[in-house]
């Protein structure tokens, strides 16, 4: 989905915009049969031929076991955008290229924001998926949720990106309680040269630039800069919305292959600006370093060595002043014991210092109280793969976490998978997952007057985790050469959730742990080779929430508090090579419609065509919204602790994007 630059997105947009759009839908239903007897082209920057079905069943994750295994013996519900997949969709951000995944629930909510979640929960500020880039957390302490706008990666950089439905605490910790995402990027040896892309269209405008190359045998590098600008969107009365923004991103990468050590170094600095509706803009900024060594060990092992710093600083001069310094410290070692044991295990230790001053805002008076914390989460886990016969595998997995506000606590999970084929895998699990107290439930304080006597009307006390015992079983297999299919089914069990408490029948209101229940459901997808140039993929899920208060809750409000999810969502994704440097790309989805804040189903389409007219020079015409001049993604009304605005529709738009490689 694109957004807006300037005052001609949804109803406003111009002529031009419009005769673009009918343009590329003309192509898309623009007989296809003459480039189909072709070729396939060789030289496509980004073409089918690059992966088979065989292939893609067997691509290497890393995020079930923390190290390289095929995606065919993984017993987890995980779906993988590859590179070809991203570059191929035409999107330029992180929300819009995780619309590709199935098991993900992506919806809009302003310009620079997005509700993203899977299995259900998602909001504003979704709590309970842990998003990763190169093994870095991106959560943020405030709220435990991930502000998406300080979030980018170049497309032409992915590697591939993993998504996993179901908990991951045994190895990745509290909060990835529902799914993990796992943002892997490409070598500096994979991008070396120069590529400069520029695009723009009625929505959005934004070019990057990067080069690298080798600086000897050994050391790779690229550095890269990229600026975009998106506009203010509309309500469905077509009143401005006031949330356009931009941003400006810098980074680089060093990677050194020494014998058989590999040695990366990468980080980022980005600034951006958005306008907020009835105060001054926001502006946020950052930067971040990673380090990580990787060293091959006896029996087979490795031992890899990880440290980063994230910065990040959100502010709204006048009203609050939010910075975040976080300091992380990870160290893992896999190796085999003898012929049936693959074990891995490892520790780390973080600390994050969060400053969150909040001005006064009558008649309304909030903070966080202390101001700023410091926090350090130390932990342990170890996992055992073991081989009880060549096609039936248990996985037995611990972690002990220890947090600022929980203490200590066992993550533990059961993984039992069976091949009784090699290209059929049947797998079950049940894990325990947290979701650990964020400074929002335990800090914070409203008062409504300015002095120390006013009423306390909202306040954190003895917030403990949320809970989950979750149980699993999937399905995946390859029936043909030219088809493969995966189906997850889950039944979750919440303890503990988050609720809005009186205090003896009256206020202050608290954050208490009186809600418990159950959500369980199915997911399923699917890709079919039609013939070499034609690929089409699906996907599917169905998703119901038991959500109820415990006996003695003051039941303030509904249940919605946990959540905003569609029951269900469908998509269908077809992708052409058409011959001579063309390729064209389709992705149908229906979302179903979301309770509260109401938001009703909705059918979209979007189109990417491609022309590759050298090996060094590439067009593209991207479309998205194109069944719908607008629609609502996330309700026209707030939602419980939402954070920012609402109402935002998303608009139809197109995107010319010009791609040269020198």
């Amino acid at each position: 989905m694109r957004r807006g630059l300037g005052n001609i997105g949804g109803r406003r947009e111009s002529r031009f915009a419009r005769l673009i759009a009918a343009s590329a839908v003309g192509v898309l239903l623009a007989p296809l049969n003459a480039f189909a007897a072709t070729e396939p082209n060789a030289g496509a920057l980004a073409d089918l031929s690059r992966l088979s079905i065989e292939e893609l069943a067997n691509i290497d994750v890393s995020s079930v076991s923390k190290t390289d295994q095929p995606l065919s013996d993984a017993p987890a519900a995980i779906y993988v955008i590859t590179h070809v997949d991203v570059m191929r969709s035409g999107a330029t951000n992180i929300p819009d290229i995780l619309r590709q995944a199935p098991n993900l629930h992506v919806a809009q909510i302003t310009a620079s924001s997005h509700a993203i979640s899977a299995r259900g929960f998602n909001g504003s500020a979704a709590d309970k998926l842990l998003v990763l880039i190169d093994g870095r957390s991106v959560y943020t302490p405030f709220s435990h949720g991930v502000f998406w706008n300080a979030q980018h990666v170049l497309p032409e950089d992915i590697e591939r990106v993993e998504v996993i439905s179901g908990p991951g605490a045994t190895l990745w910790g509290a909060n990835a309680v529902n799914g993990v995402i796992n943002i892997v990027t490409r070598r500096s040896s994979e991008t070396e040269g120069g590529v400069l892309e520029v695009g723009g269209g009625n929505l959005e405008r934004r070019a990057s630039l990067q080069y690298g190359g080798a600086l000897s045998e050994a050391l790779a590098y690229r550095v890269y800069a990229d600026g975009v600008d998106y506009a203010h969107g509309e309500t469905a009365s077509g009143a401005d919305t006031r949330d356009g923004w931009r941003r400006r991103q810098a980074g680089f990468r060093l990677d050194w292959s020494g014998s058989d050590d590999l040695i990366t170094l990468q980080g980022d600095v980005y600034r951006g600006t958005e306008q907020v509706v009835a105060s001054r803009h926001q502006e946020i900024s950052g930067h971040n370093l990673t380090a990580r060594w990787t060293h091959p060990t006896g029996r087979g092992g490795t031992l890899q060595l990880q440290a980063y710093y994230d910065r990040l600083e959100r502010t709204v001069p006048g009203r609050f002043d939010n910075r975040l310094r976080t300091y992380d410290l990870d160290v893992q070692h896999s190796f085999s014991w003898g012929e049936t044991h693959q074990i891995v295990w490892g520790g780390g230790y973080r600390i994050t210092d969060d400053h969150f001053p909040i001005m006064p805002t009558p008649p309304r008076t909030q903070f966080f109280d202390p101001v700023g914390r410091r926090q350090g989460l130390a932990n342990l886990f170890v996992q055992d793969t073991i081989a009880l016969t060549p096609a039936l595998k248990l996985t037995l997995g611990l972690k002990l976490e220890d947090g600022p506000y929980a203490g200590l606590e066992p993550l533990p999970t059961a993984r039992l998978s069976w091949k009784p084929t090699d290209t059929t895998l049947i797998w079950a699990a049940v894990s325990r997952a947290i979701r650990a107290p964020s400074r929002l439930d335990r800090d914070f304080v409203e008062l409504t007057g300015l002095s120390s006597t006013s009423s306390v009307r909202l306040t954190g006390r003895d917030f403990q985790p949320e809970t989950v015992i979750a149980y699993e079983l999937g399905y995946r297999a390859q029936p043909s050469a030219r088809s493969s299919v995966s189906i997850s089914a889950f039944y979750n069990v919440y303890d503990d959730l988050r609720s809005f408490e009186l205090t003896g029948g009256r206020l202050p209101i608290v954050f208490d742990n009186r809600m418990e229940g159950e959500t369980y459901g199915v997911e399923a997808w699917g890709v079919y080779q039609v013939t070499d140039w034609w690929r089409i993929s699906g996907g599917a899920n169905w998703l119901r929430k038991r959500l109820r208060y415990e006996p003695g809750s003051s039941q303030i409000v509904g249940t919605q508090i946990a959540g905003n999810d569609p029951t269900h969502q469908a998509s269908i994704r077809s992708m052409m090579d058409l011959g001579h440097g063309l390729s064209l790309d389709l992705d149908l989805r229906r979302i179903g419609a979301l309770p509260n804040p109401a938001s009703p189903a909705y059918t979209e389409l979007g189109a990417s065509v491609a022309w590759t007219i050298s090996r060094s020079l590439e067009v593209s015409l991207t479309g998205a919204n194109l069944l719908n001049d607008h629609h609502s993604e996330f309700g026209a009304s707030r939602a419980n602790v939402q954070i920012g605005a609402a109402g935002v529709e998303s608009a139809r738009s197109v995107f010319i994007d010009l791609r040269w490689r020198f």
